[in-house]
């Protein structure tokens, strides 16, 4: 019976073992090839643009260091006080789902740059890692940047933006400042996350006994496509920068829970300030409290000025 039992409960492990890998692989696979949202509204954004700010919408593009052909909008107003922010979308949008947030720059005099993330919109890239490529893409638009200025770069990001544009920080030092809402901590933290929201188990499970799961999908996406996915690392990235950053968090947000931005502010807290917003969800504190969110980012950007 010792014998029987043992053999079950093997066989049953080594089972456990062959799902988790099979359903790592579909994880992995599902999670680097994402869906991409085409652009719907350009036309009505030059045309807003063209109105309000009496300047173009101009189709921009930059190279990126593995050959991936990178587009974005840039806009600089009439008034431009040589300073310029850059504008990072969430998971699966595209430029168009941060467009809106420009006006309250190009208001001020900042220009932006609205680039779609790799793999998303109209840049090229047939994989999405979560800033391990990203944060060297916007290296390179940075660079194109102090093309035409001198002047201070900054950030804003919301989501998966936000969490690439931390993870820049470490290669772009010359940034100014950013403000984020809503990014993860660490790429397996927000893993747990995920699993837990589309399953009936609890992150605790997917720490536990679940994790071989997770761990599967991580060699999987290093051993097929050369993408160490632990690599997105937020928490890592600002440890080993000094560009201050602002975290927005909703205490209702789901999605990405509020624990990872005060894990962020709490391990890199002489340069990063957390702003909590109560009753906002994911992406939702500029809905919960419009002219607080406006003046608090446009106050971090002023307070962080360096002379050109």
């Amino acid at each position: 019976m010792r014998r029987r039992s043992a053999k079950l409960g093997l066989g049953l492990f080594i089972l456990y073992l062959l799902a988790s890998f099979l359903c790592g692989a579909f994880l992995a696979e599902f999670t680097v090839h994402l869906p991409r949202r085409p652009l719907r509204h350009q036309a009505r954004a030059a045309a807003i643009i063209k109105e309000q700010y009496h300047t173009v919408l101009q189709d921009v593009e930059v190279t990126a260091v593995d050959g991936v052909v990178l587009r974005a909008w840039y806009v600089a107003p009439h008034n431009w006080n040589g300073e310029t922010v850059t504008l990072l979308h969430g998971i699966t949008d595209n430029r168009e789902g941060v467009a809106g947030f420009a006006p309250m720059f190009l208001d001020t005099g900042y220009a932006v740059l609205i680039p779609d993330s790799r793999a998303h919109g109209e840049s090229g890239g047939t994989l999405a890692t979560y800033g391990v490529k990203e944060r060297y893409d916007i290296e390179k638009w940075n660079e194109w940047l102090q093309q035409r200025s001198t002047g201070c770069t900054y950030i804003f990001g919301e989501s998966m933006g936000a969490a690439i544009g931390l993870q820049a920080t470490e290669v772009v030092p010359i940034l100014c400042a950013v403000a984020v809402e809503s990014p993860f901590s660490t790429f397996r933290e927000i893993a747990y996350d995920r699993m837990a929201g589309h399953t009936p188990f609890g992150t605790w499970f997917w720490r536990t006994g679940g994790r071989p799961l997770i761990e599967f999908a991580l060699a999987y996406a290093r051993l097929r496509y050369q993408v160490d996915l632990t690599a997105a690392d937020p928490e890592a990235a600002l440890k080993h920068s000094r560009v201050p950053a602002l975290l927005i968090a909703g205490t209702a947000d789901h999605n990405i829970p509020m624990r990872h931005s005060a894990e962020l502010q709490r391990t890199s807290a002489s340069h990063v300030q957390m702003w909590v917003v109560e009753g906002a969800d994911h992406g939702g504190a500029v809905s919960v409290s419009h002219d607080e969110f406006r003046q608090r980012i446009l106050n971090w950007f002023r307070e962080h000025q360096r002379p050109n």
